[in-house]
This record gives C-alpha cells, sequence and structure tokens, in this order.
C-alpha cells in the first residue's frame, strides 16, 4: 500500500484498502473555522443535539473573518463562541489567541504525524505536509463527525509526484515546485486523487515547504497530498507534537494511477497569471512583461509561517516600496507574529512600508486587510487568483513565493529577486 492507503487503512482497522474502497474512520482533528463551524453549530442547534463524541478532537479556529470587520462577522463569530463557551471547548481559538488553522495546527502540534485530519475548509489538505491524511469537508460533514467521531471516506487513487535536483536559482522554493505541478497537470489534474510526493529535493525542504506544497493540492482537485515522514518533518515536531507521532512506511510495491517526474535545476520561481493556479510562467518570462503592481500581499496559509517571513524580510530588509505601492503583511498566527518580533522582522516590514496584522486570511479571500479595487493588480503569495477572490471582479492576483513579492515588493514590478540580490 501507499502512504494515504496505509493510514485509512489503519484507523479503518483493516489490514488492506485499496481504490475505490469505502472505509470508515476515526480523524485525530475535527476542525471549522468562524465561516464554517458556524454552518455547523446551526445544524446541530437545529437537529437538537448537545452532546458529542470528543470534545478533545473538537476545533474552532477563528480566521477568515477575525477580528470581525463587520457586523455579520461578529454574528458568525457569537455562533462559535457561545458554543464554545457552553460546551466548555479546550481547542478553541480566539482572535489575537490563534491564527489561521493551517498553520496554527501544525505549530503548535496539535496535529502531528499518522494523524486524520478532517476540516471544514478546502484547505484542509496542509496537513499532509507532515506525514497525515487530511482532506476539507462540508460543514454538515463535520457536524456529523462531532456527533459521531467517524467519517466515511472513498480510499482515491493516488498519483506519485517525484522532484529530483538542485535548482540554480537560489530563490526557486517549494511554492515554485507546486505553481509547476498545477500548471503541468492542470487545476483539475488531481481530482479526487492524492498526491504523494518524492525525490531528493522533496526530502531537503523543510517541513514548512512541505506544508506549503500539501496546502495547494486542492488547486489541482486534489482530495489530499501526502509526503514520507523523514528527518526535517521529524525535527519539526520535536517539542512542538502534544500527541505521539505515529508515522508509516511506505510498501515495496506500493501501487500508482500515474507517474510524474521533474528536474528542478531549471526551474525558476513561477508567477501564476489571473485567473487560474494553473497559469504560471518562469519569472523571467514576467519580466518581459513588465507587469506594474499596486498591492503586494504577503500572508495566507500558504506563505506566511516564520520561514516565509525571514526569507521575505532578509530582502527587503533597508529597502522601502516605491510611493505608490501598498505591502501587507499577516502573520499567520499570533505565535508566529511573536516570533517574528522578536527577530526584528515585524520592523523590517513596518520600515519598508508594509501594513502588518496578525493571524487572519486577510485579503486571500477578500475578507479584509487590503482587499483590491477594480483595474489594480496584486502579487500575493496566496494560494488562489479566481475572478473577485481577492476583491472587486475587475481586480487582477498573481501569485508567487515570498521571495518575488518581497523583490517586487521593492521595484514596483514583478522580478527576480536576483534582480534585487544580485546573482
Amino acid at each position: 500500500m501507499n502512504l494515504t492507503e496505509k493510514i485509512l487503512a489503519r484507523s479503518a482497522g483493516k489490514t488492506a484498502v485499496s481504490p475505490g474502497d469505502i472505509v470508515t474512520v476515526q480523524p485525530e482533528v475535527m476542525m471549522g473555522n468562524d465561516i464554517t463551524a458556524s454552518l455547523a453549530i446551526k445544524v446541530l442547534e437545529r437537529e437538537g443535539i448537545d452532546s458529542f463524541y470528543d470534545k478533545d478532537k473538537m476545533f474552532i479556529v477563528m480566521s477568515h473573518y477575525s477580528p470581525n470587520k463587520d457586523i455579520k462577522s461578529s454574528e458568525m463569530s457569537l455562533i462559535c463562541r457561545n458554543f464554545a463557551r457552553r460546551h466548555d471547548l479546550k481547542h478553541y481559538f480566539e482572535a489575537g489567541k490563534g491564527g489561521i488553522e493551517h498553520a496554527l495546527l501544525p505549530d503548535e502540534g496539535y496535529v502531528v504525524s499518522g494523524d486524520i485530519v478532517i476540516g471544514a475548509d478546502s484547505h484542509s489538505c496542509t496537513y499532509g505536509g507532515i506525514h497525515t491524511f487530511a482532506t476539507g469537508v462540508g460543514s454538515t460533514d463535520l457536524a456529523a463527525c462531532w456527533v459521531t467521531g467517524k467519517i466515511w471516506l472513498r480510499v482515491p487513487e493516488t498519483l506519485k509526484v517525484v522532484f529530483n535536483g538542485i535548482p540554480k536559482n537560489p530563490w526557486t522554493c517549494a511554492k515554485d515546485f507546486v505553481l509547476h505541478l498545477i500548471k503541468e497537470i492542470g487545476d483539475d489534474g488531481a481530482t479526487y486523487q492524492a498526491l504523494e510526493y518524492h525525490g531528493d529535493a522533496i526530502e531537503n525542504l523543510s517541513a514548512e515547504g512541505k506544508l506549503t506544497i500539501a496546502n495547494m493540492a486542492i488547486e489541482a482537485g486534489a482530495k489530499n497530498a501526502i509526503f514520507p515522514f523523514d528527518k526535517n518533518i521529524e525535527e519539526y515536531e520535536k517539542g512542538r507534537a502534544q500527541r505521539k507521532v505515529r508515522p508509516v512506511t511506505l510498501d515495496k510495491d506500493a501501487k500508482y494511477l500515474r507517474t510524474y517526474e521533474w528536474n528542478v535545476e531549471k526551474l525558476e520561481p513561477q508567477i501564476s497569471y489571473p485567473h487560474l493556479p494553473s497559469k504560471a510562467k518562469p519569472v523571467s518570462e514576467a519580466m518581459k512583461d513588465k507587469i506594474k503592481i499596486d498591492q503586494v500581499f504577503i500572508g495566507s496559509c500558504t506563505n506566511a509561517k516564520i520561514e516565509d517571513l525571514r526569507i521575505a524580510a532578509r530582502i527587503l530588509k533597508g529597502k522601502k516600496l516605491p510611493r505608490w505601492v501598498r505591502g501587507v503583511a499577516i502573520p499567520a498566527s499570533q505565535k508566529i507574529y511573536r516570533e517574528a518580533l522578536a527577530e526584528g522582522l515585524i520592523d523590517i516590514f513596518a520600515g519598508a512600508g508594509f501594513s502588518v496584522a496578525a493571524g487572519t486570511c486577510g485579503p486571500c479571500l477578500g475578507g479584509h486587510f487590503g482587499i483590491i479595487g477594480p483595474g489594480e493588480k496584486m502579487l500575493s503569495t496566496s494560494n488562489r487568483n479566481f475572478v473577485g477572490r481577492t476583491g472587486h471582479t475587475k481586480g487582477e492576483t498573481y501569485l508567487c513565493s515570498p521571495a518575488v513579492a518581497a523583490a517586487s515588493a521593492v521595484t514596483g514590478y514583478i522580478v527576480d529577486p536576483q534582480e534585487v540580490m544580485g546573482k
């Protein structure tokens, strides 16, 4: 069996499973955010349900419109807040005490290797970056999971993705790997399939880099992404993991639907053009288009971890944004914000001319803290650039890595970081 099959089989109490099998599993983590959990709670209250399988497995994270941006979002949050207070939920994370769920939960060790994670958010696939089976579900599924402690799943086919080599461009990173993958296989190239990553370029990535790649599995339509347990994941979980890690090993005869393989030696930083993540181009081609930007966003569950902020700050240090370029930086959690503050990174962002917030999704979903207007162009480290996703339907969003975002913020145009930092 492959990694996805191994984790599902173990939880289902089976010796083996195959693609297409329907299995019932018991997740270790069942999570919703201010939008999706409030919908789940409405279902529970409508049905008069007031008892739950295991409150320690229930997570509610205020992330999308937090701190609340208007009356409607405050009312939605109040549903979650009152529910958490009434049931004395241990894992309820309020504004200023949590962050974006997909950064918060692995960074603080609530999700650990070998887990099954069910999240009422499409980017719940993120946790596969630290060797879990993690997938997104709807709010009704989340409500049922909270009550029963179980969920049925269809075992997916698995695509094997292999990245080898060392990039010649020192700024090519995990984000560029996944944008390249989506460009090659398409936005629906892995629909209801698992993406299992291998190769020496993958082994060399930090756990945070792996989380970035796993985060965008859904942008290729995938059910989940998963990485082999390795020394970098093990190191990441030391001092973090709040439960025992339970990695699985790959069988020698593991089966895959297809295998994709690339050498990243010549892979440049990638830019995804509006209005699809799959419309990626090498930065050298983007530079020929001389794309002038109005705003740069460094944030989201994809690229606002401490590693991402360090990379961006390294480029921004001692520099200023042009007069007509706006910068928005949002560390993905309060913990990450405080780390960045202690390291002097927040001062670098603020000194360069960035507005800095903490622990919210912000403009990624067109929420608040920097949504764009008609005709404006934003360069973003987030994961989606659909029409109207980050603001006005006549605005445009380009996707990139933190390094490209920082360098482009300094120049006012989309550029290779080498243009700012030298080769």
